[in-house]
């Protein structure tokens, strides 16, 4: 899908460098997976200290069951 958007040439010259990816359409790719892997990871922390944790839960236990 083509989509044509206005970047920074600056930042976008600076992630060229850092990124290692040898063209531009790479690099803007890269770096939204890693956005969006980051806004993934920080839901996940929104979760800590959220979910009820069973104590009695006997995880070894349940390996054996077959």
């Amino acid at each position: 899908m083509a989509t044509y958007v206005s970047i920074d040439p600056k930042l976008l010259n600076k992630a060229l460098q850092i990124g290692g990816e040898k063209t531009k359409k790479a690099t803007v790719n890269k770096a939204l997976r890693e956005f969006i892997a980051r806004r993934e990871q920080e839901q996940l922390l929104e979760l800590f200290g959220k979910l009820d944790w069973d104590g009695a839960y006997d995880y070894k236990r349940e390996r054996l069951r077959r």
